[in-house]
């Protein structure tokens, strides 16, 4: 594969940084995009990329964004959207506020990128677009968020969208569903939790980022060019369908 350019949102830290590392060292130009710009300028500069402050929830912030990168590189071949958030609470307590947060965030920050990458990978006659999602799509909420679950599936739903829209125009898309990744949340777990996740793991352990950070560089990649639509599960064994 020729030298791309890859955006990857929310690529300061955890399972989208490791996911610009990966991408960088195929041979690609990373641009870092993250609500922390300082954290998005340390990862960049780390891997040779370019960064970027990028709220995803705001339509025209992400339209002028786009134009942005393509000004500057002449081309856009690659959108990982990984960009997301997570609001605790049960349905009865979660806010109207939060749970708009959260659908702004993880479904419609995942159709600005793509509605707005899109054009540019028009131009260019290929693309490639991942969308992070989660076990949470499929299963419902299992983290006491009722906002992200939904949120995640109406991602995979709107990769299969993407997927059948842009076909015809060598540009695909696909999903990626983790699920327990070693991250700074999961640090955060208490033993118990720990243990509770675990045992609903077959390969008893948790994921690595580097390992979805894998699974997204195959997608990106020319020998994933008849794959389009498709979720791909990183959850140890988990979720098994």
């Amino acid at each position: 594969m020729s030298r791309r350019i890859a955006l990857v949102t929310g690529a300061a830290r955890g399972i989208g940084k490791a996911i610009a590392e990966r991408l960088a060292a195929m041979g690609h130009h990373v641009v870092v995009a993250d609500l922390d710009l300082e954290a998005a300028q340390q990862t960049a500069q780390a891997i040779g990329g370019t960064a970027g402050r990028l709220d995803v929830s705001s339509y025209s912030e992400t339209q002028t964004f786009m134009a942005q990168v393509y000004a500057q590189h002449g081309r856009l071949d690659i959108l990982v959207n990984n960009a997301g958030i997570i609001r605790r609470g049960n349905l009865l307590s979660v806010s109207e506020g939060d749970w708009d947060r959260v659908i702004a965030v993880n479904l419609k920050g995942a159709f600005n990128c793509a509605k707005h990458a899109a054009p540019y990978m028009l131009k260019g006659g290929w693309g490639r677009i991942v969308n992070i999602v989660s076990i949470a799509a499929k299963t419902g909420d299992i983290t006491s968020a009722p906002g992200y679950g939904p949120s995640k599936a109406g991602v995979v739903n709107l990769t299969k969208t993407l997927a059948r829209e842009l076909a015809p125009y060598g540009i695909t898309a696909n999903a990626v569903a983790p699920h327990a990744i070693e991250t700074e949340m999961s640090a955060q777990w208490s033993e118990e939790t720990r243990q509770r996740v675990l045992s609903g793991i077959p390969l008893g352990r948790l994921g690595k980022p580097q390992e979805v950070a894998a699974a997204v560089a195959f997608l990106v990649s020319e020998e994933a060019g008849f794959i389009t639509g498709a979720t791909l599960d990183i959850n140890g064994g988990a979720l098994m369908d």
